[in-house]
């Protein structure tokens, strides 16, 4: 399955147009990699932006399938919304959301209970 995920306030906290602070994303990420599922990067980020934020993943050894876009989805639309099958997104509704001003000003996902929510619906193990 594809997963579409955002970036600041997701896989970090917020800190635009800084890459923000750890939140817990990266030993989940690799599960849902490791359960056979692909990672699109869709983000707001752009320009040298968006390739800082490719270049976190990159650190942390977690591979991208696609980086604002699924690269299968052009053989049948040319809509730029990415296609998948789960999006995870800070401001999606019912995204679990941690407040930690010592690590963000800003709330963020809360990634022990985005893990259990994704061990609920089966989608990692």
């Amino acid at each position: 399955m594809i997963v579409i995920l955002d970036f600041d306030g997701t896989v970090v906290s917020h800190e635009f147009p800084l890459i923000g602070n750890d939140i817990g994303a990266v030993p989940v990420l690799k599960t849902l990699i490791n359960n056979g599922h692909k990672l699109v990067l869709f983000t707001m980020r752009c320009n040298n932006y968006l390739e800082e934020a490719v270049q976190w993943f990159r650190v942390n050894d977690i591979p991208l399938y696609g980086i604002q876009t699924n690269p299968t989805q052009s053989k049948w639309t040319s809509s730029p919304k990415a296609h998948g099958q789960l999006i995870i997104d800070d401001i999606a509704a019912g995204c679990p959301l941690k407040y930690d001003s010592k690590i963000s000003e800003q709330p963020f996902v809360d990634w022990d209970k985005m893990k259990q929510i994704l061990i609920n619906t089966g989608w990692i193990n």
